[in-house]
């Protein structure tokens, strides 16, 4: 039967030791791999486990393999778990699960106190927790064969998860590695020649983008007036919605009611290509079908193509490109505000092949690349909402082990194993 589960204190004796960390001398920090690594921080933390980026000969205070590294200073709460004897720094507390703990079920529970821990923080500058707040930290605290049970389940997710973001960075890698090869050698196995940007194939030109279509700025909106949430059927987008050549849904924000007509010139068609002029400069994509003639932020511009024989998202792809991002960086202005001006736009050089059909093939391979990077981004979304849920009502006791169907989770693995994958 499911019901709330008994909790601890995680200083109780058997649950767990508390090790805080000790800045060793600044002399003894290193990157070529002279002693221990060292952690500092949440900034050398990883999905699971911490990456190393300095190594310390004269540690002062020391985590164990399969011990909880645990962030104690700003932030507060977040976890990892060592995979090796390491040399820990202020910003670190070890935990070591104790007699009557199982390892992982911990790292899930001092995850799970997350909010609570930072709730107890202190400090004006740099919240932190001290080894007290830690001690007294009530833990949820099962049964050990449950905890382990627990545990098992949970990391499983995990490691599900990390899988699919390994899965994600490699097709970004093939991605980059396409677009390098696409854009210098195409895909007819032609000879090669040499441009102002580079190689491309010997039919291929290298084209200013304003011999491709117009260039036009967006605009911001009038002086007092604010973007709302509430969706009046006028879609604003900001450099902010700019995801993966596309625009994402979430946090879109709307032209208030009576100031349609104020920006009407300033929309975007989804057969536009839209690229970021200011903040984050050189991105490029296309609006989705539903968010066409969506009104443009004055951070971005759009290029309007009206050529028959230029396919809008061959160029977006094109623009992407070392050989054009290249250019964007060297045409941005370099003042305290850096922007990219329209005029700089329309002089960029895009790598370019005559026929229609070539430009189609191009975009069809990178297309499919990107599907694949959804896909498994759609399955980490899920694997992830599924975690959150499992967490929270196996934690709380809400639902036990033995009453999850485990069917859905077929696959994922059932390796125990220790803490220190």
């Amino acid at each position: 039967m499911s019901g709330r589960i008994s909790t601890v204190r995680l200083g109780d004796p058997g649950v767990a030791e508390v090790i805080l960390g000790q800045s060793p001398p600044s002399s003894s920090y290193n990157d070529v791999g002279d002693g221990l690594p060292f952690f500092q921080g949440k900034a050398d933390f990883g999905l699971l486990h911490p990456i190393p980026r300095k190594w310390c000969n004269a540690g002062r205070k020391f985590a164990a393999a399969g011990d909880i590294l645990m962030s104690v200073r700003a932030p507060v709460g977040d976890v990892n778990i060592a995979t090796s004897d390491c040399v820990i720094g202020r910003g670190i507390a070890a935990i070591r699960a104790g007699s009557r703990t199982d390892p992982w079920f911990l790292y899930f529970a001092l995850f799970y106190s997350k909010p609570v821990l930072e709730g107890r923080a202190t400090g004006s500058t740099f919240a932190s927790v001290n080894k007290a707040t830690l001690n007294d930290l009530d833990i949820p605290f099962p049964e050990r064969a449950e905890q382990v049970a627990i545990g098992l389940i949970l990391r499983n997710l995990v490691e599900k998860i990390e899988q699919e973001g390994s899965i994600i960075s490699t097709a970004h890698n093939l991605k980059r590695a396409a677009m390098r090869e696409l854009f210098t050698r195409g895909l007819r196995g032609e000879p090669q020649k040499e441009t102002d940007i580079g190689p491309v194939p010997e039919s291929w030109a290298a084209i200013p983008v304003a011999q491709l279509g117009v260039v036009k700025g967006g605009k911001r909106m009038p002086k007092g007036v604010s973007l709302v949430r509430e969706n009046t059927g006028r879609p604003y987008i900001r450099v902010t919605d700019f995801k993966d050549h596309s625009v994402r849904d979430e946090g879109i924000l709307f032209v208030p009611v009576g100031y349609e007509d104020v920006i009407r010139r300033y929309r975007i068609s989804s057969k536009d290509v839209y690229i970021s002029i200011a903040g984050s400069i050189g991105l490029v994509g296309q609006v989705p079908e539903h968010l066409d003639d969506a009104n443009l932020t004055e951070n971005a511009a759009k290029i309007v193509f009206e050529r028959d024989d230029v396919l809008p998202q061959y160029v977006m792809y094109a623009l992407a490109s070392d050989a054009c991002q290249e250019q964007i960086g060297r045409a941005t202005s370099k003042n305290a505000q850096p922007k990219l001006a329209l005029s700089r736009i329309e002089q960029i050089l895009v790598p370019f092949p005559p026929m229609l059909e070539e430009q189609k093939e191009v975009v069809s391979v990178l297309d499919a690349i990107g599907r694949k990077i959804d896909l498994h981004r759609k399955k980490r979304a899920v694997l992830e909402e599924l975690f959150k849920a499992l967490l929270h009502k196996l934690m709380t006791g809400e639902i036990r082990v033995d009453e999850l169907d485990l069917s859905a989770l077929e696959g994922v693995g059932t390796d125990s194993g220790g803490v220190a994958a």
